[in-house]
């Protein structure tokens, strides 16, 4: 039989498995059949991964037994096997099936399209062979409505990858695959520098670029994307001169799957030829189609419209996004090249901005946004804080006053930081892309975004009182994402921002200048904004996430919780949270270390992250502890791995006085002696618990710290034996969160491959739904409100940190700093990591990276 287009070579089991990913995706794309064959003790095993529309029962939910795509890859073999038995095993990305594995013919090695499955195939369960319909083109297929939408909601609304900066990622949902997106800008506006910004990007998430260059060299490429990593001057790379960051830079960027093409007569065709020999290839660049003719660049003149053609098929056929960058904003060269998406860059006169208008074909102009070039550096900057899960807000320790410097030393921009957000989430409304708020809500909006175009400073100043109203009326906002969204941005509007402390030595808290900064569940420097009245939930975050969400984590830990036979009590009743325990409870219960090593000198020093001035640590390490390296250590995923074993009391806290002894078979909190600690290489095991006791030296803890505590005593390192003044108990259970600890370390799996939005989503609606277990807002609809669950997870994961670095330092290790839950440095004579920790992706497994001593932590990147 001969080879079909949609039919690949056959492959062992072995190979099918390392390529199981690609294999599955082939399938569910292109619709490609791929036999597999497994050699056993008693005869060969052949099965067929193929995709759905050969065996439509497979999408029938709970017809067959279906593995997500990491858990198949685990046990391909045992798979392989039930499928030739005659039982499907179907193939799932997330909760979508994606493709199955069928019996096949022994004696078939390939199937046509045009071929029903092998007679006999896959009838297990009452199943009947399937035959796709017969098409006059060949390797064309038909989707239905239903396999076109099960498609887009498998992959979600978010691209698969970014432009490497946030508002224009907002603006244009990202770059998706099989799109060209056209860049238009005159020269010296920057256009080349989107192109290289989403090529960092790509190549941040491990991704295959190619860049087409047609004008700029390969030098000129690699000393842009050099300056724009490390910060450094373009200018003075061109002299070949690097500092030691720009060295380090360098040797990173050494091995990334950048492909460059900048021979002369590179044409459209060229590029398209070249394009599929680049195995796993993300993304292409095309810097640049050249408005005026020029014998020697082929990407230019009257051969821009052709030449776009060839790029938007090549975007289709490959499945790739395709951006090409073009030297003129005149909207009759523009337009005549028919993308799929314009982004069409200009600078004000006086402005130190460059506006971003985004039209997609057949809808013309759906939003805009605006980016602070940096050209010194070969790069553009977003204009205000981001507002993406992590680092937005400055940390407690910065202060209000430091909150105003960081929002002032970002681009020059008319109105408050809280004034562009709301404008930006009320752009779908005001619009009229999404309806249902009222007719002055709508106006009021609308009159916003106006005055903030135009910079009428007056007007919004007008505007001010009239939209403080209406955000303090609690508006009802649509249940999706823009009117969350909008919802988000109102409740931001009207709250007020905290007075700055009085004296240096106070705290205060950073005010929530915008929805970004309430949406932001980490600060700048990685601590999570705490106080006690805030739990950086906004109003909306207590529903359920919708249905075909990329991870719903609070249905998931309602489940949880839902399933445990003890019957626990979710919710303590309003009237009850006054007495008994409850007030008992603070944040400070997480014990989470803040600790710098006593000989080591600790310096905050200002710094420059996406265009706002932070503060970061700068550690000193004394000569006394030899040559070295300072290794970071950041901990993967510390809550969600906390929920596999935490142990708590699912029903209510009894008053249970004091022990004593602790009793295992309970949990709550208990009030206790702060023990002396003597180790001078660790931080105390209770970290800043320890420094909050009343006048009596007692502190009140959760479980998982004062099993530790009867840990290190019994293990010899505290002297005395704790003793329980007080305590709260009842029955205890260490998997009552457990279904959602082994939920979303799958969902991790797969989604941290994905990256990009979707991962982001994720980590988003986790931090949500474990924030939810303790709302602060008394108007919040929370399915939980029991702050023991929170805390004792927190400090569980508290005192894995602190075991694993106490581990490390046992085993001769010098440990630096700890920090919250997740972040540790050591002292390192080499770029080698404590072998207490395990190096990975995985929960409790951790990130390293190795710096020279006397340079600024980078503390917050991921």
């Amino acid at each position: 039989m001969s080879q079909s287009a949609e039919a690949q070579t056959p492959k062992s089991a072995s190979d099918a498995r390392r390529d199981l990913y690609s294999l599955v995706k082939s399938a569910a794309d292109d619709g490609l059949t791929t036999l597999i064959h497994k050699s056993g003790t008693k005869r060969v095993e052949r099965v067929l991964l193929a995709p759905l529309d050969r065996f439509p029962a497979a999408r029938k939910a709970g017809a067959f037994p279906t593995w997500t795509l990491s858990a198949a890859q685990k046990d391909f073999g045992t798979l392989i096997s039930r499928a030739a038995s005659g039982e499907p095993q179907v193939l799932r990305r997330n909760s979508t099936p994606v493709a199955v594995l069928i019996p096949a013919d022994p004696n078939e090695t390939a199937l046509s399209p045009d071929t029903a499955a092998p007679e006999g195939a896959a009838t297990a369960g009452g199943a009947v062979t399937s035959q796709p319909t017969p098409t006059r083109e060949r390797g064309r297929r038909l989707a239905t409505l239903g396999d076109a939408i099960g498609a887009v909601l498998a992959t979600g609304t978010a691209p698969s990858l970014s432009f490497g900066l946030v508002r224009l990622d907002e603006a244009t949902g990202g770059l998706h695959p099989g799109r060209l997106v056209l860049v238009a800008a005159e020269p010296q506006v920057g256009g080349s520098l989107i192109g290289l910004a989403a090529a960092r990007a790509a190549l941040a998430r491990g991704a295959r670029v190619l860049y087409a260059a047609s004008g700029p060299s390969s030098a000129d490429i690699t000393r842009r994307i050099i300056a724009a990593e490390a910060g450094g001057d373009y200018a003075r790379l061109k002299t070949g001169a690097l500092t030691d960051d720009e060295q380090q830079v360098v040797e990173r960027l050494r091995h990334a799957p950048l492909l460059i093409d900048d021979g002369s007569d590179l044409t459209a065709e060229a590029i398209a030829d070249t394009a599929p020999l680049a195995d796993d290839l993300a993304l292409v660049v095309v810097d640049r189609l050249q408005r005026t003719s020029n014998a020697r660049l082929p990407l230019s003149g009257e051969h821009l419209s052709e030449a776009s053609q060839v790029l938007r098929e090549l975007a289709r056929s490959q499945n790739v996004p395709v951006l090409a960058v073009v030297d003129t904003d005149d909207p009759t060269v523009v337009n005549l090249l028919d993308a799929d998406v314009i982004l069409t860059l200009t600078n004000a006169p006086g402005q130190q901005v460059t506006t971003v208008t985004v039209a997609e074909r057949d809808l013309g102009i759906i939003a805009s946004t605006r980016l602070r070039p940096d050209l010194a550096h070969a790069r553009f900057l977003d204009t205000t804080p981001s507002p993406t899960p992590v680092a937005s807000a400055p940390t407690p320790a910065t202060g209000a006053s430091e909150a105003a410097e960081v929002l002032a030393d970002t681009v020059e921009l008319v109105g408050t930081a809280a004034d562009r957000e709301l404008a930006e989430a009320a752009l779908p409304f005001t619009s009229g892309a999404v309806k249902d708020l009222p007719a002055e809500a709508t106006r009021l909006l609308a009159a916003l975004r106006t005055a903030l175009a135009g910079a009428h400073v007056k007007d919004l100043d007008d505007l001010h009182a009239p939209l403080t109203e209406l955000a303090a009326a609690r508006l009802q906002t649509p249940d999706s994402a823009e009117g969350r969204r909008l919802a988000s941005a109102l409740h931001a509007y009207n709250t007020p921002a905290p007075a700055p402390a009085s004296t240096s030595d106070v705290p205060s808290v950073a005010a929530p200048a915008s929805a970004a900064a309430v949406d932001a569940r980490v600060a700048e420097d990685g601590d999570e904004v705490r106080r006690d009245d805030d739990d950086g939930l906004v109003p909306g975050d207590e529903q359920d996430e919708p249905e075909g969400a990329i991870f719903p984590a609070l249905r998931i830990l309602k489940e949880s919780v839902a399933r445990s036979k003890m019957h626990p009590i979710p919710v303590i009743r309003t009237e009850e949270r006054d007495a008994g325990p409850w007030p008992l409870i603070s944040e400070d219960m997480d014990g989470e270390p803040g600790w710098v090593h006593p000989n080591v000198t600790s310096t905050r020093i200002a710094h420059e992250r996406n265009g706002k001035r932070v503060r970061r640590d700068q550690l000193d390490v004394p000569a006394s502890f030899g040559d070295g390296l300072l290794c970071l250590i950041d901990r993967n995923g510390s809550f969600p791995s906390a929920c596999s074993a935490v142990p708590l009391a699912p029903n209510k806290l009894l008053h249970t006085g004091p022990l004593d002894a602790f009793d295992k078979s309970q949990a709550g909190i208990y009030q206790i002696t702060v023990p002396a600690w003597e180790f001078a290489g660790m931080p105390h095991p209770l970290g800043r618990l320890a420094d909050r006791p009343d006048e009596q030296g007692r502190v009140w803890v959760t479980t998982p710290h004062l099993k530790m505590l009867e840990r290190l005593h019994r293990d010899g390192h505290l002297t005395n034996p704790v003793t329980i003044h007080d305590s709260w108990t009842g029955k205890a259970n260490e998997s009552l969160f457990k279904p959602f600890y082994q939920a979303t370390k799958e969902a991790r799996t797969e989604l941290i491959q994905a990256g990009g939005e979707p991962y982001k989503n994720y980590k988003t609606r986790l931090s949500i739904a474990l924030r939810l277990l303790w709302p602060k807002r008394p108007e919040s609809r929370s399915p939980f409100w029991r702050p023991d669950w929170r805390m004792s997870m927190v400090a569980e994961a508290s005192v894995r940190h602190w075991t694993v670095a106490f581990k490390a330092v046992q085993a001769g290790h010098t440990l630096i700093a700890l920090r919250n839950v997740d972040a540790a440095i050591f002292w390192v004579p080499n770029q080698t990591a404590p072998d207490t920790y395990r190096i990975g992706t995985g929960f409790g497994e951790v990130k390293t990276k190795f710096i020279q001593p006397g340079t600024f932590i980078p503390e917050g990147d991921d």
